[in-house]
């Protein structure tokens, strides 16, 4: 969109992503074939500020009150954006982990189906301008189960901000077996709601070296 002060420095798949996707690896696990893991540029503190900065530079001057991280991996990328932006941080949860919560619906995602999102009462209120982050947007499942709740709440979601982006999800064809996240935001009348990711499957190509004996069944051996 011409003009549109969110789309004139950082683009997804840009100069600054093709970096980052470099310490973004992807292993088999839990029979996904491409398990992308953030635990790459965590351990690169260069690359994960240069990643907070530039969530930061897209944000900062349009008016964002709160920031929402999703269970779990967004609790590590919100908190150091929402400091440097010197707004609150809200915890988006699983359902039984925090006491005095609202909860969304359920909702289903590129592994299986999981209960609603939760939030504590009163840390969203209504007219608030919450910024949604989390490490990676596949189907959309999660994110759709917490733009409802932010909606649910009287709230207005700014974006939903992610380090990567699976497009293949956006509007997969009929045959393929693949859920839309098209479809599902149509379905939920959150069809206005952006979604950005600063990296897309595109730039994913670096394989992670695994052992002879690896099993991707997520337990330590």
């Amino acid at each position: 969109m011409t003009g549109d002060p969110l789309e004139l420095k950082y683009k997804q798949d840009g100069e600054e992503a093709k970096e980052i996707a470099k310490y973004l690896p992807y292993f088999p696990f839990k029979g996904i074939d491409r398990f992308y893991d953030i635990g790459g540029f965590l351990c690169q503190p260069e690359i994960f500020q240069k990643i907070v900065n530039i969530f930061v530079e897209r944000y900062e001057t349009i008016g964002v009150d709160v920031i929402a991280g999703l269970d779990a991996r967004g609790f590590i990328l919100g908190p150091p954006i929402a400091l440097a932006m010197k707004k609150p941080f809200v915890m988006m949860r699983k359902e039984g982990k925090m006491p005095n919560t609202v909860k969304s619906p359920g909702y289903d995602v590129e592994y299986g189906k999981r209960s609603g999102l939760t939030v504590q009462r009163d840390k969203i209120k209504e007219g608030d301008r919450v910024l949604i982050i989390d490490d990676l947007v596949a189907t959309g499942g999660t994110l759709s189960s917490a733009i409802s709740l932010v909606k649910m709440l009287g709230g207005t979601v700014v974006e939903c901000a992610c380090v990567v982006e699976l497009k293949c999800f956006i509007d997969p064809p009929e045959d393929s077996g693949m859920p839309s996240r098209k479809k599902t935001f149509e379905k939920l009348g959150i069809s206005d709601v952006r979604i950005w990711g600063l990296i897309s499957e595109d730039l994913l190509t670096n394989e992670a070296c695994l052992p002879e004996d690896y099993v991707d069944d997520g337990e330590g051996h």
